[in-house]
């Protein structure tokens, strides 16, 4: 017979480190999605919220809420900082420009269209714009004038005279604006000198009337220029006077505007928690001048905006710094996506419970006027976020939680000394419930919370020099209420956590401890042997894991269900066998191990379906970790033709993973060696104690314990703890001699044994109920 063609292995897609590139960066963008949410989140809840503040409030009206800053401000006076600015803006003197050579700067354009004038006809329009430089329209008489005086010495002499004299003084176009100007303060800039700026002083200032009328009269004491060229002449010369001052305005705004932008803002301080008026209260022009003010600032969008970037950058950097110091610092510090989940959600609710707090305490305030704001403080229940996350997780994420609310609870707070109030009570709440065994030790917890609460203020008070006020006082009694609402609130919030987190929580483990329970019922009647194992595992490992310092409630629930897969074929488990009967005795060795090893699988399908939590799921599938089932290996070993292959070790093991806490390694410990134990024919102290030693050390060669945190002392104390348990268990009993009559029945029997076996044995059952009556007559009785 040919043999079959050969198939081609199908390759095997490629399994890479950088297949693993895309998974990480998608799980690490959630993280960090998670994380940026969160702190905007918290950004929004943390930023103040002042109550809106009508526009159209004036003074007089009935304030119709309270108006209590939540902050320390520092805000612009505005009606001030105008009243600054006003009177720097009068302060600035008016600018004035000089003109001194104006009177000869006229004579100068006369004699300079004239001597065009005598320029040759084809010269004269490229010379002089006449009209630009007389600035008026000369008429042909008035051009032929200017000619002519051009060429006369005397005539330009005395003309430059009676012009030049009168312009020594300050000619002014409106006389009684510019003595309103001076009253005020004038200054000078003369433009042809190089002093830029002189003061007014007593000069003679003139306005443009009076002028016209001085150079008239001294023009018409010309009498060198005939009459008719005089009143022609007085006329251009007229038409040409301007004033030679003019109010510089350019320059006097600029100096102006540079005078009020130096003005710094004129402002008042606000302290956090004052109140600026009460509901009911009038308005005055103070109050609604703050009230303005916090208005304006909070309409300051620009500043808000950058106000909120920067606090959510900070909350990410906080985050970040943190739980990466704690996660490489830190050996119990691992939360895993639900953990992060669970504690972004958290934070967002505890600062939600601060916030309303924030409103109902600003309700108090109102209430009682006598008690200072940031006494309500300290009812707050600061210190149930550390006692939550402590009762869900562990002591480790509880105090990295601790740390990140203070600081932030510092940012909306302000203020250093509640910052150790709430540092102080969260600690203290975390630690007082490490072992939250039942309900009634949150509440002791709580009481202790307040204790220390009550205390942290007294000492805060002797800090600040007011140690007997009456504000430390309240002070004292709204913190020992605060550390008992801390315990009523995680008492309401826990049962909310276990259901939508499925954890499972101490408390949660005391409600699987009951033996009531149906699924340990069920697992008592259907698998009776492995029930009972599983209380005498839960007893090991409980005083194991005292001695080791480990979670003794975890560990006992844990290792009552820790076989609840064997329900499936309870009768394929030694411990539940009856009458000698062995159905792996017909069975293959690897079927035997396929049955036993899927028990383990079972057990996880089970937990899922009642919903034990994942710690007990993780004690389930580790608590054989991938331990060898040798009985069946060496049987197989024995039945296998020695032609074929050696067998595949890892057939025969457990699937695994192998203990990962000390609590999964206590249950695989004290589970193999409950079962060892029920082997010994007379177990003695020595003998228990020699078979402890042994199955330790098989599974502690055999690798198992190496990815838990079990040190070679624990493994030591763990020894010690079963050989006392064990010891207590299987110890021997002191043999009571019979009463009389029983001797006397035996003796009896024993002679009639040899001769009447069947009827012998017929007497036994029915002399034990004739005997009964005897014994139970006696029962009750001292």
């Amino acid at each position: 017979m040919k043999n079959p063609p050969e198939v081609p292995e199908t390759p095997r897609p490629a399994t890479s480190w950088t297949n693993s590139i895309p998974v990480l960066s998608r799980e690490r963008a959630v993280r960090y999605g998670i994380l940026v949410l969160l702190a905007l989140l918290l950004t929004l809840i943390i930023l103040p919220h002042p109550a809106r503040i009508p526009s159209d409030f004036s003074p007089g009206d009935i304030a119709t809420h309270n108006f209590k800053v939540t902050r320390d401000l520092l805000l612009e006076d505005r009606f001030l900082t105008e009243q600054k600015r006003s009177e720097a803006y009068d302060q600035v003197e008016f600018y004035y420009d000089f003109d001194s050579h104006f009177g000869e700067e006229l004579v100068g354009r006369l004699l300079q269209v004239g001597s065009s004038l005598e320029q040759k006809d084809g010269e004269r329009a490229s010379v002089v714009d006449h009209e630009n430089i007389l600035g008026f329209v000369a008429s042909e008489e008035e051009m032929a004038l200017l000619q002519q005086f051009a060429g006369n010495q005397v005539w330009r002499a005395a003309v430059h005279r009676a012009v030049v004299v009168p312009y020594n003084a300050l000619v002014v176009e409106n006389l009684s604006a510019f003595q309103s100007d001076r009253a005020k303060g004038v200054v000078l800039r003369n433009l042809q000198s190089d002093i830029p700026e002189t003061k007014l002083g007593n000069r003679l200032v003139i306005d443009l009337q009076e002028l016209r009328a001085e150079i008239k009269g001294r023009l018409a004491e010309l009498r060198m220029i005939p009459l008719k060229q005089r009143r022609l002449l007085g006329a251009m010369v007229e038409k040409m006077l301007r004033p030679n001052l003019t109010f510089n305005r350019g320059e006097t705004e600029l100096r102006r505007k540079a005078a009020v932008d130096a003005v710094n803002p004129a402002l008042f301080q606000i302290k956090r928690g004052e109140m600026i008026v009460r509901v009911g209260e009038r308005i005055s022009e103070e109050q609604l001048r703050k009230l303005k003010a916090i208005a304006a600032h909070a309409g300051d969008y620009a500043a808000s905006l950058r106000t909120t970037i920067g606090l959510v950058l900070l909350t990410i950097l906080l985050f970040l710094t943190v739980h990466r110091f704690g996660k490489d610092n830190i050996r119990k510090y691992r939360p895993n996506n639900r953990d992060l989940l669970f504690l972004s959600i958290f934070f967002v609710v505890f600062f939600l419970l601060v916030k309303i707090a924030l409103v109902v305490s600003s309700t108090l305030d109102a209430a009682f006027p006598g008690i200072e704001p940031e006494t309500f403080y300290y009812l707050f229940p600061f210190a149930v976020g550390a006692m939550v996350v402590r009762i869900v997780l562990n002591s480790e994420v509880a105090l990295i939680f601790n740390i990140i609310a203070t600081l932030l609870l510092g940012v909306q707070f302000g203020a250093a000394p509640i910052l150790l109030f709430i540092f102080i009570g969260g600690v203290t709440a975390a630690h007082r419930v490490r072992r939250c065994k039942e309900r009634s030790v949150i509440y002791r917890a709580g009481l202790d919370v307040g204790v220390i609460n009550a205390s942290a203020v007294f000492f805060l008070a002797l800090l600040t020099g007011s140690p007997l006020s009456e504000q430390t006082l309240w002070g004292m009694i709204f913190g020992f209420f605060g550390g008992l609402l801390c315990a009523a609130v995680a008492t309401a919030i826990i049962p909310v956590i276990e259901s939508l987190f499925r954890y499972t929580t101490d408390i949660k483990l005391l409600e699987l401890a009951n033996m009531n329970n149906p699924l340990l019922r069920e697992l008592m009647v259907q698998a009776p042997g492995t029930y009972h194992h599983s209380v005498i595992v839960g007893n090991l490992v409980e005083a194991a894991a005292e001695s080791i310092n480990a979670n003794p409630l975890l560990a006992k629930v844990a290792a009552y269900y820790h076989d609840i897969g064997k329900m499936k074929k309870p009768l394929y488990f030694s411990e539940n066998m009856r009458d000698g009967e062995n159905r792996h005795d017909k069975l293959a060795p690897s079927m035997s191990a396929l049955i036993i090893a899927a028990h383990v699988r079972d057990g996880l399908d089970l937990a899922k379906e009642h919903k034990l939590g994942a710690m007990i799921k993780e004690v389930i599938e580790q608590h054989h970790g991938t331990a060898q089932m040798r009985f069946f290996y060496d049987k197989a070993k024995q039945q296998r033709d020695p032609d074929l292959p050696p067998l595949d070790e890892h057939e025969f093991r457990y699937p695994g993973p192998k203990p990962q806490t000390r609590e999964a390694a206590l249950i695989m410990l004290a589970d193999a060696v409950e079962a060892a134990s029920r082997t010994l024919k007379n177990p003695t102290a020595a003998r228990i104690q020699g078979t402890v030693q042994k199955i330790i050390n098989y599974i502690f060669t055999d690798g198992q314990l190496d990815e838990c945190e079990l040190t070679l002392k624990d493994l030591h104390l763990i020894a010690k703890s079963f050989n006392l348990v064990l010891a207590g268990i299987y110890h021997h009993r002191i043999d009571y001699p019979e009463p009389a009559f029983k001797e006397s029945q035996k003796r009896k029997s024993s002679e009639h044994s040899d001769r009447e076996p069947a009827k012998a044995a017929e007497n036994q059952h029915s002399a034990t109920p004739q005997s009964r009556p005897e014994d139970i007559k006696r029962l009750g009785m001292s």
